[in-house]
Parts: structure tokens; C-alpha cells; sequence
């Protein structure tokens, strides 16, 4: 990973270094409600509005592997580019955030099936 620049990996690369990493740690960065419509199995929920104020709380540890996800990559890139100027080491963006991870097949949990329709505005479908 560049020092000017954080990385980012497939949602297939994140599964693998979840997978080999264990300390490795999945983070949605989506609105609450968002997160609550469905997320990746494992993930541990930090939205963006407060991401930067409750990080060092939650992983004090600079070295701290941390992927980065949003819906579709932008939020998660922008956030992982701040965390690395709060001197954060090890973190990654996954390209595609949610809708790559979903249309991936990878696991989820929440109220969304797998496979099934993204949820209206007004409740799941």
C-alpha cells in the first residue's frame, strides 16, 4: 500500500483477507440505516459522521488492519485516505462498497436477502 494513497481490494480480496488476517477488521461506514437494511457478515459498524471522532476509541491500535466500505466505494475512499492522515497504517477501501459485495454473492446479515431486490425507500421490498 502507497504511503500517498490508501489501497483498495475487490469484495472477493477483502473476504480472502478477512479470511487469512483475522485481526483484519471490516468496516461499514453507511448510515445507520443502511447498515440496518442488511451489511456484511462479520462487519462492525462506524458511520461515516462519526468515523474520525470514535475510531482511536474503538481501534487505539494505528496498525490495525481496517477495509473500508460504504455503498459504492466513494465514501469508503475518501474515509480511508482521512484515517490515514490520523496516522493509520493499514487501511484499505473496497472497490464497489455494498452493491460489489452483494452482487458478489458474498455473505450478508440484516434485513436483506441474498440475491433478493435492493429495499425501497419505504421498507425492504
Amino acid at each position: 500500500m502507497s504511503n500517498d494513497h490508501p489501497g483498495s481490494l475487490t469484495p472477493e480480496e477483502a473476504l480472502q483477507m478477512l479470511e487469512e488476517h483475522p485481526q483484519a477488521v471490516l468496516v461499514d461506514i453507511r448510515e445507520d440505516h443502511e447498515w440496518l437494511v442488511g451489511h456484511a457478515v462479520e462487519a462492525r459498524h462506524l458511520g461515516k459522521g462519526i468515523l474520525e471522532r470514535d475510531l482511536e476509541s474503538r481501534f487505539p491500535d494505528k496498525e490495525t488492519e481496517l477495509i473500508l466500505y460504504c455503498g459504492g466505494g466513494f465514501r469508503s475512499a475518501l474515509a480511508a485516505d482521512n484515517l490515514q492522515q490520523m496516522g493509520y497504517t493499514n487501511v484499505l477501501s473496497m472497490d464497489g462498497g455494498w452493491r460489489a459485495w452483494t452482487e458478489a454473492g458474498l455473505p450478508i446479515e440484516g434485513l436483506q436477502r441474498a440475491g433478493g431486490p435492493e429495499p425501497s425507500a419505504h421498507g425492504p421490498a
